[in-house]
Formats: C-alpha cells, structure tokens, sequence
C-alpha cells in the first residue's frame, strides 16, 4: 500500500503504491488508517492528492498546524512537483508547455479547452521509449484534477494504461510522482523516488531515460511568463 520514506515531527514523506485509493473507497480501507496504525499517531491529514492510478511521493500532515501550513505552500505554488509518464504513442512535440482550462467532459474525464481564464499549467519533456511508447518528465504549476493525464493525451499520447485516457492494456497506470522540493520552517526539502512497481519501468530504454533526469530541478526548464 505504501512505503514510508521520510519522517519528522510535522510530517512523513510516503511512496504511494499504485492503484491504493488516498480516500477510502468502497471495500478499501483507508491509506491514511493504515498509515496511522504504522506510525503510532491518533490523526494525519492529507496534504495533496495522487489519482488512485498514481504512485509516489504524497506528504502527509502529523498535526493540524503543520498540515495548514504544508497546504498553504501547496496552495502558493511553492512546492516544486515533478511526475513521470509513460505515453502510448509518439507526442505531436518531444517538450515544450500545454496551458489551457479544464472543462468536465464524458463521465469521469476531463478535457483541455482554448481559453485560458483559469488554466492548468504543465510543462514536459520526453524522450525515446520501447514499443513505440515515450517517456514524459512532467512539471506542473497548477494542482488541476487529472492534470497532467488530460495535458498527455492533448499531445497525443495517453498514459500508458490509463484506463479513462487510454486505450491501451498495461498491468497499471504508467504515472509517478517522482519528486517534491519546498522549504518549510526555513529548511530545504528534496525528495526524489524512482518507480519501482510495473514492468514497463525495468525497460533498458526507459532506464536510460530516466538517467537522464535525476535531478529534475537541475534542468533548464524555460521560464513561464507571469501575468502582468
């Protein structure tokens, strides 16, 4: 269900495993429980959200002050993300931006749309991967619901195993939270945790893919202009 990475007195740093619900869904029990009854505290408090298809990196609050001031940071865009995806095809462009709103569409899906009134920010780079699949390093600057799966497949190239944006069969959702970076109480936090849980992820060429990105931060990631 989870790996616990990082702790301190405020807040523990997990590695979600993929297709494990962070709300409790119907004959599951909860992420957040099950993680309390690991780590001895009486209540935790969710910070962000992963998709249920999403492995990796999720912060967790231990105290109600903590958590507010964790959220705040989320809320201000001070905490640097970064997922990696696996995409079913080959992408209209290797790297670049896609912005733009997101509009409710058929069932539980999302889609982007030309206006850009409150749009979700996403940029990516890619590179070669097996089968005719690519390899997506993903850094967004908004927190929308299925952001960077929407983002993907505008470029033509739906996450692998995606079972809302995707046609394709995979033994799971090809998306990770690879790495968060923030400071808190003054103090700088890098965390960083490769996939480890699908076979696509074992792949030489995805392997040498993700050599390249180690530091995700370190990369020259074109400046985004702010509205004046």
């Amino acid at each position: 269900m989870f790996d616990i990475l990082y702790q301190n007195s405020d807040f523990l740093v997990i590695n979600k495993h993929p297709n494990v619900s962070v709300h409790k869904d119907d004959g599951e029990t909860s992420l957040l429980i099950e993680l309390a009854k690991e780590t001895g505290d009486k209540q935790l408090y969710l910070i962000h959200r992963l998709d249920k298809m999403t492995s990796g990196l999720l912060l967790i609050g231990r105290n109600q002050a903590a958590a507010s001031e964790l959220s705040q940071l989320f809320a201000n865009r001070l905490v640097e993300k970064y997922y990696l995806a696996i995409g079913d095809k080959k992408p209209k462009k290797k790297q670049g931006l896609v912005i733009g709103d997101m509009e409710r569409s058929r069932r539980a899906s999302w889609k982007l749309v030309n206006s850009k009134e409150n749009p979700a920010v996403t940029q990516f780079f890619s590179t070669a991967a097996n089968d005719g699949n690519r390899l997506f390093l993903c850094k967004p600057h908004t927190g929308k619901t299925h952001q960077i799966r929407v983002a993907l497949k505008s470029v033509g190239s739906g996450i692998l195993g995606d079972p809302i944006y995707s046609s394709s069969n995979a033994d799971r959702g090809y998306l990770h939270a690879y790495a968060l970076r923030f400071t808190y109480q003054e103090q700088a936090f890098e965390f960083i945790e490769t996939p480890k849980q699908g076979e696509e992820w074992k792949n030489d060429t995805i392997q040498a893919g993700l050599a390249q990105w180690q530091t995700p931060w370190t990369l020259t990631w074109p400046e985004i202009k702010k509205k004046s």
